[in-house]
């Protein structure tokens, strides 16, 4: 059974201008195209085989990214169904001249795992067999009943 850190995916984005809106700071489309890219990889990995986007839900907006500063992109499976998973993603400002970063974007999508005739197929159980992976899926269920309220 895959563990919860096996789909811990990030990927990092350079921010130039033709990813820019009039603003000059990374165009939203851009960042949601990403994430559901980076959430593939993490239910792709779990699943063992090819994914659909079925869903994506509340997203969050919390700050822009610059033109020259990078999007860090993370994400993991946090839950699964009979042929669904449930992906944590969230975006980050990052300027790589220091250490820090700020969270600009954040969703839950959930994505169906395929066969080679594009028809639903079963998943595995989602294991959680360290501290870390436990702390990473509390912060989704919280986050996510967070977003039905």
């Amino acid at each position: 059974m895959p563990d919860l850190m096996d789909t811990y995916m990030e990927n990092r984005k350079m921010i130039q201008p033709n990813h820019a809106n009039n603003l000059n700071t990374t165009h939203g489309g851009n960042v949601l195209k990403w994430m559901d890219e980076v959430g593939a990889m993490s239910a792709i990995r779990f699943a063992g085989s090819d994914v659909l986007t079925a869903r994506m839900e509340q997203t969050n907006f919390r700050g822009p990214i610059p033109v020259g500063e990078n999007a860090l992109i993370e994400s993991y499976v946090y839950d699964v169904g009979d042929t669904s998973m449930r992906v944590r993603v969230r975006a980050f400002r990052e300027d790589l001249r220091g250490p820090e970063t700020e969270l600009t974007t954040e969703s839950h999508l959930v994505y169906v795992a395929i066969d080679e005739d594009f028809e639903p197929r079963s998943v595995p159980d989602l294991t959680v067999s360290s501290d870390r992976g436990r702390e990473l899926q509390q912060a989704a269920v919280e986050s996510d009943e967070n977003d039905d309220r």
